[in-house]
C-alpha cells in the first residue's frame, strides 16, 4: 500500500492539516513542536490500529471535542479514523469498527530518536520495542501477547484484594500458556534476527565487529507446569508485593558486541550502528514473512546520524515508501 495523502482534523496540534505524499520518499520540515510527530503518529494509527506513544484523550486538540484522521491510497481507497472524546472508530471500506481489522493493518518501520538509545534504555523499553516487532511479523505472537497481559492484570488485581488462593488458579494456569508460547516465538526471532545482524553491521560500519542479540529469560528452559508450579510458589509473596514476580513481562534482550555487553563496550557510533542494522532487518523479516513492503516512518533522527549513516539509510530503504521529519533539508 501506497499512501497517497492523509489528512488531519483536530489532531494533537493541527487544526486542519493536508500532506500529499510521493510514492518513494516524503520530507516534513519543520521546527521542533510545530507537530511534525503528530503526522507519524496518525499515520501509524491508521495503519496500526493505535499510537505508538498516547491514549485518544491526549491526542486530542485542546478545546476540540473530536480529532479525525483520513488516509487515501494511491489505489484510490480511503481509511478513516475518528475520535469522538470516547470512543474511536475505523471507517474501512464504507464499514465502521471499533479496532481496525487486522486484514486492513499495515506494516510499518517506525524509527524514533529514542531508539538509538535502546542497547542502554531499561528492559521495559527493550521489551515493549520487539512486542511491536515481533507482534507485526506474525500474529499468533501478538494474540498470545493480548492474552497473556490480560491475565497477567486480572491475577494483578486479584493480588491486591482478599480472596482465596484457589480463585487466582485460572490467572495462573492461562499465564502460564501464554508464557511459554511468548517465550518459545521471543527466542525464534532473537535466533532470526541474530543470523543477519553481524553482517547487516559490518555493511554498515565497515569492520570485522561481531554483534547478537542475547534473549534473557527466567522461564527459558521452563515447561509449562514448571511455570505453573512457580506462580503457586510465588502466592504468598505475590500477594504481600501486590503484582507478579515472575513471568516473561520480566524478559530482557542484552546486545552483546564482541561478545561483551554492548552498553559501555560499544561506542556512540557502534551503537548507532547497530540499532540501524537492527531496522534493516526489521523490513527484511516483514518483508520475508508478510511479502509486503513496510511504510518507514523516520523521526528526526537524521540529525542523530552522521553523513555515512544517513546515505546507508536512505540506500536501504529505497524499495519502501518513506516519510521523513526533519527540522533540516536532509538534502544538504
Amino acid at each position: 500500500m501506497i499512501i497517497k495523502s492523509i489528512k488531519l482534523t483536530n489532531f494533537r496540534n493541527h487544526h486542519n492539516y493536508f500532506l500529499e505524499c510521493k510514492e518513494n520518499t516524503s520530507l516534513i520540515l519543520g521546527e521542533n513542536g510545530c507537530g511534525k510527530t503528530s503526522v507519524l503518529e496518525a499515520i501509524y494509527i491508521l495503519t496500526r490500529g493505535k499510537s505508538f506513544r498516547a491514549v485518544d484523550n491526549e491526542i486530542l486538540k485542546r478545546g476540540t471535542d473530536y480529532y479525525r484522521i483520513e488516509i487515501e491510497y494511491v489505489n484510490g481507497e480511503k481509511n478513516i479514523a475518528t475520535f469522538d472524546g470516547k470512543n474511536k472508530t475505523f471507517l474501512i471500506l464504507d464499514k465502521k469498527t471499533r479496532r481496525l481489522p487486522k486484514k486492513n493493518k499495515y506494516p510499518v518501520v517506525l524509527f524514533l530518536p529514542s531508539d538509538l538509545n535502546l542497547i542502554s534504555h531499561s528492559p521495559s523499553r527493550r521489551r515493549d520495542y520487539f512486542d511491536k516487532f515481533f507482534s507485526q511479523l506474525d500474529e499468533k505472537y501478538n494474540q498470545n501477547l493480548l492474552k497473556y497481559e490480560k491475565a497477567l492484570k486480572q491475577r494483578n488485581e486479584f493480588l491486591k484484594k482478599e480472596h482465596k488462593k484457589d480463585d487466582i488458579f485460572s490467572w495462573n494456569i492461562l499465564l502460564a500458556k501464554y508464557g511459554i508460547n511468548l517465550s518459545k516465538l521471543r527466542k525464534n526471532f532473537i535466533q532470526e534476527i541474530n543470523i543477519q545482524l553481524t553482517d547487516t553491521y559490518r555493511s554498515i560500519a565497515k569492520n570485522e565487529d561481531q554483534v547478537e542479540i542475547n534473549y534473557t529469560s527466567e522461564v527459558e528452559s521452563f515447561t509449562e507446569s514448571d511455570y505453573l508450579k512457580q506462580l503457586e510458589t510465588n502466592y504468598e509473596k505475590d500477594h504481600i508485593l501486590g503484582h507478579t514476580s515472575f513471568g516473561v513481562h520480566h524478559d530482557d534482550y542484552l546486545f552483546l558486541f564482541n561478545h561483551k555487553i554492548a552498553n559501555g563496550s560499544a561506542s556512540r557510533g557502534e551503537t548507532r550502528s547497530i540499532i540501524l542494522a537492527l531496522k534493516f532487518i526489521e523490513a527484511d523479516l516483514i518483508y520475508q514473512k508478510l511479502h509486503l513492503k513496510p511504510i518507514v516512518l523516520l523521526d528526526d533522527v537524521f540529525s542523530e546520524l552522521d553523513e555515512t549513516r544517513r546515505r546507508c539509510l536512505i540506500k536501504n530503504f529505497q524499495d519502501n515508501q518513506v516519510i521523513i521529519t526533519s527540522v533540516e533539508d536532509v538534502n544538504n
